[in-house]
């Protein structure tokens, strides 16, 4: 089973009574699975952190059962047992591979961190997929602690969300062939395969698969300019929906495509209506692109 090309970590949709919506999580399938080579539930994109143990496994089993692409499934959670279960649930729900977040609340230096992702490689029915996502978890996977676990059978690849082409890079020229190292930020996807990267999970293709994709599927025809100037155009779009606006703003814009994305989960609010016009205007923008 390999991962590789371009990921979406799939927003979960919420009822306006905040439940899980099954029925529309298989739309946002839908709407995006054409275009894309795997798919991503419970991640960071999706709320994991406002999920339920039974509403994760419920999520995976959703998305595993809508698609024949492979599933690579978040795992969040401060510690090891938490994120064994997740695992173990995710494994059962119908998943390829996990993604498991970089713990946090406490600090972790990077022996810890090595031996966290070994022992939950050991203890996962899953192969592993570490996830550095500094914005929200305060640390960054060092490549040297990387290029360690990776010597781990068990631990495939990493989700690098820092946004530091360098440091994504360096993953790539330090760990085997056989390690998929992937760029979780959406306005520098091509410069990141440039740097070695073998694709990407990007909150951005919820949005706009098609030209995500085509930013990949560019870099592979060998034409990595024509790639760069695609993800260029989308820059502006890809920091209303993450660094600015966010989930509520990615759940509206959606919506306004047709999708049915439902409604954040609180503490998560709603998108004020500047935030949505503005994001609107840029979505509007990057589709008169033709991929």
């Amino acid at each position: 089973m390999e991962i590789a090309g371009t990921g979406v970590p799939l927003v979960t949709p919420f009822d306006e009574s905040g439940a899980l919506d099954r029925g529309a999580l298989e739309g946002v399938v839908g709407h995006v699975a054409p275009h894309v080579d795997f798919l991503v539930p419970c991640g960071s994109t999706g709320e994991a952190p406002f999920l339920s143990d039974e509403e994760h496994a419920r999520v995976v089993e959703t998305v595993a059962d809508a698609t024949d692409l492979p599933v690579l499934a978040g795992v969040d959670g401060p510690g090891l047992r938490g994120a064994v279960d997740r695992a173990r649930r995710a494994a059962t729900a119908g998943a390829d591979a996990v993604l498991a977040v970089t713990p946090y609340y406490y600090d972790h230096g990077p022996t810890d961190l090595a031996a966290y992702y070994r022992d939950l490689a050991a203890a996962s029915p899953l192969p592993v997929f570490c996830y550095s996502v500094p914005k929200f978890t305060g640390v960054a996977l060092e490549p040297e602690t990387v290029a360690g676990v990776a010597e781990h059978d068990a631990v495939a690849g990493i989700k690098d969300s820092s946004g530091d082409v360098g440091r994504i890079g360096r993953t790539a020229r330090t760990t085997p062939a056989s390690f998929a190292t992937l760029v979780g930020a959406g306005g520098v996807y091509a410069h990141a395969l440039d740097a070695g990267a073998d694709g990407g999970i990007l909150a951005l293709a919820n949005a706009v698969p098609e030209l995500v994709a085509a930013v990949y599927d560019r870099h592979e025809r060998g034409d990595e300019r024509a790639a760069r100037e695609l993800n260029a155009d989308l820059v502006s779009l890809n920091r209303a929906l993450t660094a600015r606006h966010g989930v509520p703003a990615l759940k509206a814009v959606l919506r306004e495509r047709g999708v049915p994305a439902g409604r954040p989960r609180r503490p998560l609010g709603p998108a004020d209506e500047d935030a949505v016009a503005e994001t609107l205007a840029l979505l509007e923008s990057a589709l008169d692109r033709d991929p």
